[in-house]
């Protein structure tokens, strides 16, 4: 097999397992200019808008905020501050319904726009390449950029690794039908997208720029193809149209003819990929210095009046995007955020625009029907054939309405990127990715329970060494203290007796003294009288004899 440089260099587009050809569906919406809206009653920005958890807020209900003025704060890892799309006021700190499946509530700010759009202090760089690559990396995290064609991962976190880069790969293909705004973007943006290519480039210090789009948008590739031209480190490369190949590991098997290996990373085989909106967003942070307070939503489907592309502020109600697109309800309307593969039906409409938001597609149920009833699997295999991941959606099924997460993740439930070609072709109407979403979150959240209680049993231990650690401590002290204690006693006795035998010695003195002296007085006396009876015993006068 050959390797990525003399595959890239060759020119040739590879093939990736799977993979369908739904209808299109792009017209009439990629054919209309970008349009502004005019601005909603209301703002309502969720403290989390991406991958990552979120901000510490720092405003309060009352205050009076600039466009660009930044409202949260973000202290933990992959988290992303959250901007004011516009000058306004701060009407409420409260739970909203937020732009999920669930429509469960999520702490949320809301804005009410004044109409001045006054700015906020901005802090532009054109000159770039003079800054410290650290430094840019921190306008970016600062601006709030999350990735805009996907998940919406922090961008800054993908460009932190050190790692060498050989491929920087901008992914204009946005292969799921309906949604334009990627192609809009690149006909109306083209240079700006580059100079955010470049920046990219720069940050990352990568050896090359490889720009994918789908053959499907041949004025997108015109004008990217015109704003590249003479840049000899970016390389255009045409993808043939086929679904999911937008995706991160489809594409780059397309582009370098390599797979990305199991429980690994593009990073971890010199590739960085980031989309192409990502690029203008970049652009619009380091160059004019501005946060993300806006991306392209494509308002489509048949019971839109007007659709189109448009430039929805972040905290956009949906309801306002569909009064701009002139939705017309029929019976039994449905609202879709996303697309038709990967987008998910509205449980109600009263939820904002965010980051990751693309697409409002509002179809007629004779242009998009209903799923039918769920049926048994007739083991056809379908599902297999089409997975772009060479998965076993069958076998994940089974597994998933067993609980069977061990199993499910032997059989690598996580590479399932949920792109839908499974159940786009399973006859039995199976929602098989539903299944697999459902499975992935439980999964998630045995993993963070089992954290827990990791953490918990690993600060329980730490608790206990500390108390007998502490205990030990104590204990010595009180050792200590008992030995200082029975020594200053020892002293103190042995003072006490020093201080009681020196009177002793000094009376015993005298007392000695005064013997000898009566001994001695005795003992001359004796002599006195010894003598004197001596001399009497010789007297000349005694006659006796």
């Amino acid at each position: 097999m050959r390797d990525i440089k003399s595959f890239v260099d060759a020119g040739v587009i590879g093939q990736f397992p799977g993979g369908i050809h739904p209808p299109e569906r792009k017209q009439p919406a990629n054919a209309i200019p970008l349009r502004r809206l005019p601005l909603p009653a209301e703002l309502v920005l969720p403290l989390r808008q991406h991958i990552g958890p979120s901000g510490e807020c720092l405003v309060k209900v009352g205050d009076q905020v600039l466009k660009g003025q930044q409202l949260t704060e973000a202290h933990l890892s992959q988290g992303l501050p959250l901007h004011a799309p516009t000058s306004g006021v701060i009407t409420a700190i409260e739970e909203r319904p937020t732009a999920h499946a669930s429509g469960l509530p999520e702490m949320a700010v809301v804005l009410t726009p004044d109409g001045e759009e006054r700015w906020s202090t901005s802090q532009p760089l054109p000159d770039y390449r003079q800054q410290d690559k650290a430094s840019l990396i921190e306008r970016i995290q600062s601006a709030g950029i999350a990735g805009l064609g996907g998940a919406g991962f922090p961008t800054a976190q993908k460009l932190a690794p050190q790692k060498p880069i050989q491929y920087l790969i901008i992914n204009g293909v946005e292969c799921e039908p309906y949604i334009c705004a990627d192609d809009r973007l690149m006909r109306e943006k083209a240079d700006e997208i580059v100079a955010g290519m470049e920046i990219l480039q720069f940050i990352s210090s990568a050896e090359h720029i490889l720009l994918a789009i789908e053959d499907n948008k041949p004025e997108a590739i015109a004008a990217m193809q015109e704003a590249i031209d003479g840049k000899q480190h970016i390389s255009l490369r045409i993808i043939p149209t086929k679904y999911p190949s937008g995706g991160e590991k489809q594409l780059i098997e397309l582009l370098t003819g390599q797979q990305v290996p199991h429980h690994q990373l593009p990073l971890d085989i010199g590739l960085l990929m980031q989309n192409t909106g990502t690029a203008y967003a970049v652009k619009r942070a380091i160059i004019d210095g501005e946060p993300l307070l806006e991306r392209v939503v494509t308002l489509t489907g048949e019971q839109m009046t007007q659709p189109g592309n448009v430039w929805a502020l972040l905290g956009t109600p949906i309801e306002h995007l569909l009064e701009q697109g002139g939705f017309k309800a029929t019976k039994s309307p449905r609202v879709i955020m996303g697309g038709p593969m990967m987008g998910f039906t509205l449980p109600i409409t009263q939820v904002p625009v965010i980051k990751t938001t693309n697409c409002i597609l509002t179809p007629t149920s004779q242009e998009l029907p209903a799923a039918g009833p769920e049926m048994a699997c007739i083991r056809c295999g379908a599902c297999a054939d089409v997975c772009p991941a060479s998965l076993q959606p069958q076998q994940l099924q089974w597994l998933a309405k067993a609980r069977d997460y061990d199993a499910l993740e032997q059989q690598n439930l996580f590479d399932c990127i949920e792109c839908g070609a499974c159940a786009y072709v399973c006859p039995s109407e199976i929602p098989l990715v539903h299944y697999y979403r459902k499975a992935k979150a439980e999964i998630r959240n045995i993993a963070r329970e089992k954290a827990k209680a990791e953490l918990a049993r690993q600060r329980f231990e730490k608790r206990q060494q500390r108390l007998e650690r502490e205990k030990q401590e104590r204990l010595e002290r009180h050792r200590k203290a008992a030995e200082a204690r029975k020594k200053m006693q020892q002293e103190k006795q042995q003072a006490t007796n020093e201080n009681e035998s020196q009177p002793a010695e000094a009376n015993k003195k005298p007392a000695q003294d005064k013997s000898s002296a009566v001994a001695a007085a005795i003992a001359r006396a004796k002599a006195k009288k010894a003598a004197q009876q001596a001399a009497e015993d010789h007297d000349p006068k005694d006659t006796s004899s």
